[in-house]
Order: C-alpha cells, then structure tokens, then sequence
C-alpha cells in the first residue's frame, strides 16, 4: 500500500519560540540539505531551539540549527552548525522582509517535518514577548490547569 504523499511526521518542535515570541503568521519552506543530513533527520537528531532565520540579498537563511552528523556518513558529513537556505516564493520573502525591517518583527523557526518525502520548516512571523506577558501567559495556563483539575475531581 502506497504512503500519503501529503502525511507528515513531526520531528522537532521549537516551544521555546512560543514561551518567548507572539506568532503572528507562520510560513511553510523547504530547505536545502545534502543527503546524509537528511538520513540524520530521519533518525531525529536535528534541534532547532537556539536558531533564527535572516534575509540576505533577497534570500532566506536559518542559522544556529544543528543537525548531529550521521553516524554513517563518513566524509560525507558535513558542518553541523552550517548555514542553510530555505526555499519560500520570492513574494513571500518580499512580504518577510518589510515586515521584519519595518516593525520590528523576528523570523523564528517553529518546527521542522517531513511532507511526503521533503523535508518542511516551519518558520513565524514574531513580536518579542515582554516580561509582564510571559506571567500573564504563565498565569493563564495555572488558572486552566486548576479549573480542569477541579472538574476532573468534580466528576469522579
């Protein structure tokens, strides 16, 4: 029986964007990788918490990924920490570009899945939370965390 062309499988998730930025809007990209880093991806060793995307010359880079070297791939390997392209719609870019210089936004990586056999990232549009956010968030999630605990014990 054939595979879904269209299935995907999660392989990392940044939630420490999420504690620290407002998603505004999220963008799907490919990325450009050579074969043993994606033999590596497949057996999960990809972390993207301390990685950011740039716009340089018209172009979409991620920096600060790191993709552990496959254990197989000998001379193949390559930098684990080497800057990588995405693969976005040149209008797209344009559209990421105005926004980041104009008010102030961050282009954040959020997760990173395969599509069918491609690998996707996803990458957010984001506004820095402040301090007083992050407790309001925090504080939001405890108050939701005690009325589900109360009705959990209310109903048994």
């Amino acid at each position: 029986m054939p595979k879904d062309k269209n299935a995907t499988r999660s392989i990392a998730q940044n939630k420490k964007a999420f504690h620290e930025y407002f998603v505004e809007e999220t963008f799907e990209a490919g990325i450009e990788l050579t074969g043993t880093e994606v033999k590596s991806l497949r057996e999960g060793k990809v972390n993207i918490k301390e990685a950011w995307c740039a716009i340089e010359n018209g172009e979409l880079f991620i920096k600060g990924m790191h993709i552990s070297p496959y254990d197989h791939g000998n001379l193949f390997n390559v930098n684990p920490l080497r800057v990588r392209k995405l693969l976005l719609h040149k209008k797209e870019i344009t559209h990421l570009y105005s926004t980041v210089k104009l008010a102030g936004y961050s282009i954040v990586p959020l997760s990173i899945y395969f599509k069918g056999s491609l690998v996707k990232l996803q990458i957010g549009l984001c506004k820095g939370k402040k301090l007083y956010d992050k407790r309001d968030d925090a504080a939001k999630r405890d108050a939701k965390r005690a009325i589900d605990r109360a009705l959990k014990q209310k109903n048994q």
